[in-house]
């Protein structure tokens, strides 16, 4: 990881992640929990957070179009907070939104709490990071059209904001471990090349995100969103764990 002073946003420094960064390090802090399943299943995020932050998730009614927020101290991660109307939707699809949200919120904790905990050390929050519709003090605020698998708009484009674009990298490292993905499509994988090595069959994309979807129990477009991260669709480079 690197850290580059920020030329424009809400925060002083921006960390940079290249991708298998983050996917290291989620799948090291599960392992670190013994939250890593031996065979593609769901994964505890709620356990997870309990047990890396040592808090338990919380519901409040928040405004519209908030999701959730983290809030960070001294020592971290002080809350980590999911809008009530989640729960209260009652649906299979809003229960897997509230894993989603809950690791969108845990990507921050993993990756961001040293920036909030720089901010407690030097000065106020606010003075910081200045003002930002998305961040306010020391927590982050999570739109909908912000965490993956919530946006009105699938196709939206990064819009800039690349601590929601490293959480959300997170949410997927975290919902959908890349070595579990890798062993749950073995059967859809074609040899390609001199090397014969192993690349997704894009034939059979729509049976890939349905059983990624089942097998880990996460919304179509997140497991569609995670496939393309670990096979982007034109790549036959060598698959890397």
């Amino acid at each position: 990881m690197r850290t580059y002073r920020a030329q424009s946003g809400p925060f002083g420094e921006r960390p940079f992640f290249k991708l298998n960064e983050v996917e290291q390090i989620c799948t090291d802090e599960l392992r670190g929990m013994s939250l890593y399943p031996a065979q593609p299943e769901p994964i505890r995020i709620d356990r997870f957070i309990e047990k890396k932050f040592g808090i338990y998730p919380e519901y409040e009614d928040l405004r519209p179009g908030i999701l959730g927020y983290t809030e960070f101290g001294a020592k971290g991660v002080e809350s980590i907070i999911v809008s009530r109307s989640l729960v209260e939707e009652g649906t299979r699809p809003a229960e897997r939104r509230i894993n989603t949200t809950l690791a969108h919120e845990a990507g921050h904790g993993l990756l961001h709490t040293h920036i909030f905990v720089l901010a407690e050390a030097m000065a106020s929050a606010a003075s910081l990071f200045g003002a930002d519709a998305d961040v306010e003090g020391p927590k982050i605020l999570c739109r909908d059209e912000a965490v993956a698998g919530h946006q009105r708009r699938p196709e939206k484009r990064y819009d800039g904001r690349w601590w929601e674009y490293q959480a959300n990298q997170a949410m997927g490292a975290l919902l959908l471990p890349r070595g579990l993905v890798l062993m749950a499509l073995d059967g859809l994988l074609i040899e390609r090349g001199i090397l014969r090595t192993k690349v997704f069959d894009e034939t059979r994309r729509a049976e890939g995100v349905s059983l990624l979807s089942e097998l880990f129990d996460v919304n179509p477009v997140v497991a569609n969103i995670r496939l393309s991260l670990v096979f982007p669709v034109e790549s036959t480079d060598q698959l890397t764990l």
